[in-house]
């Protein structure tokens, strides 16, 4: 059951940096306000910066945060809640981290596919020049 509480900002970082697209909610006093969907770019721990949720983008910020709480919705679907004082920032995974791990694999074999191609060209040509530089 993915349930619990971290208050630890390097495992907070970790479980987040997992996240792709989202489904996120302010709540604040128990009463829930904006929704919206949009990525998670980005998750770091700096106590200098701010976290930044805008134009359907999120830039979290482990420090912003007292700690994060794991939860499942009566849907059962799994939510990340980011607590800070009497406010909260819900996260709802709408990517699964395996499916996007397979996807990043298959994007990794095909990049690594052409890389091949490319290399495999220029070494072709290179041969060719060489050929009509000799006779």
């Amino acid at each position: 059951m993915d349930t619990g509480i971290l208050v630890n900002k390097q495992d907070m970082q970790r479980l987040l940096a997992d996240l792709h697209q989202v489904r996120y909610c302010y709540i604040q006093d128990g009463v829930p306000g904006s929704e919206s969907e949009g990525y998670v770019m980005e998750v770091f721990s700096d106590p200098q910066c701010s976290s930044l949720v805008a134009n359907h983008t999120l830039y979290l910020n482990v420090q912003s945060f007292d700690y994060l709480e794991l939860s499942q919705l009566p849907e059962g679907e799994t939510c990340f809640d980011l607590v800070q004082d009497n406010r909260l920032l819900r996260l709802v995974p709408l990517s699964n981290p395996l499916d996007d791990q397979n996807c990043r694999r298959l994007n990794a074999a095909a990049l690594e596919a052409v890389v091949t191609e490319v290399l495999s060209a220029g070494w072709d040509v290179r041969i060719d020049d060489e050929e009509n530089f000799s006779m």
